[in-house]
């Protein structure tokens, strides 16, 4: 089995992109709205503001109270929209349910939404048009490239059907003439299903799901699930008592582990990805790479 490493390949990513920003003269600008006190989207928000500082980009953060209205929300959606120096607008999901969360995402123009999560850019990427792809299936992508991992005529099968992960890397894998299969949580046999697989990738957000009775010898199996196990019964029922996995949640009070059952699906797999260090880094990277292609659009058109 070989270790699909995301960090060593967002590493790489980066390192060329920098070259590429300090050549252009561009300082391509993103914005990140964080809406409430969610500790583990404040997190990603700092990931994705220290990439931007080591790529040489403007990063312009706004922390919003957890009870901010609709319009508030929006009008500051709008300004950005008419920011010259923002290429990029990122809002941090999830956000409070007061919120129309499509509603929001709608708000934001294409041409800024270096998520991908805009109807317009999820209708190009239906039609193959030229569009911001979503940044986590855009980083499964260039990890299976990069481990040159055959998908023309393959089997591939997805399991979950969001519209951030699961539908957009199915309509990628598509693209690559993969035959594709999406499976959810009301898929009958499911294991069976993708044990037929030649390309497993797990986004179904459950911790450990997916065990070696999904993966067939010889398959490639990417984790796309990061899940924060707290609890000490909840965390000896998946990994076991004894288990390092349970020590860790004894000693800094959690463990962060994916959709797939590591120990177990590396017995079948040929290319299996880690969680931490395997499609996480590879979605910053995306984004910023989604934010310096809109910065050269818009340098392409003044």
């Amino acid at each position: 089995m070989v270790l699909m490493d995301g960090k060593t390949l967002a590493r790489k990513i980066t390192d060329s992109m920098r070259s590429e920003v300090e050549a252009s003269g561009l300082r391509p600008g993103l914005a990140v709205i964080l809406v409430g006190e969610n500790s583990a989207s404040a997190v990603y928000v700092r990931m994705k503001e220290k990439a931007c500082e080591k790529l040489g980009f403007f990063s312009s953060g706004f922390r919003l109270a957890a009870d901010v209205s609709e319009g508030e929300l929006a009008t500051l959606i709008l300004r950005l929209n008419n920011d010259p120096d923002i290429h990029g607008i990122l809002l941090q999901l999830p956000i409070p349910a007061h919120l129309d969360e499509r509603k929001m995402l709608s708000l934001i123009s294409p041409d800024k939404d270096v998520d991908g999560f805009h109807p317009v850019n999820a209708g190009r990427l239906i039609v193959g048009d030229e569009c911001f792809i979503p940044c986590t299936p855009r980083g499964i992508m260039a990890l299976l490239d990069e481990y040159e991992v055959e998908l023309k005529g393959k089997r591939a099968v997805v399991i979950g059907r969001s519209n951030i992960v699961g539908k957009p890397i199915a309509l990628l894998l598509l693209k690559r003439h993969a035959t594709v299969t999406i499976c959810h949580s009301r898929t009958e046999n499911l294991a069976d299903v993708c044990r037929e697989a030649d390309v497993v990738i797990a986004a179904v957000g459950r911790p450990y799901f997916v065990d070696e009775t999904f993966v067939k010898p010889g398959a490639v199996v990417v984790d796309v699930g990061v899940n924060r196990v707290d609890d000490m019964e909840r965390a000896g029922k998946l990994f076991g008592m004894e288990s390092p996995k349970t020590v860790k949640v004894r000693e800094k009070g959690y463990v962060l582990c994916g959709d797939v059952n590591f120990e177990a699906a590396e017995k079948a797999a040929s290319l299996l990805t880690p969680v931490p260090g395997g499609v996480g880094p590879l979605t910053i990277a995306m984004l910023m790479q989604n934010t310096f292609d809109s910065a050269k659009r818009f340098a392409k058109k003044s």
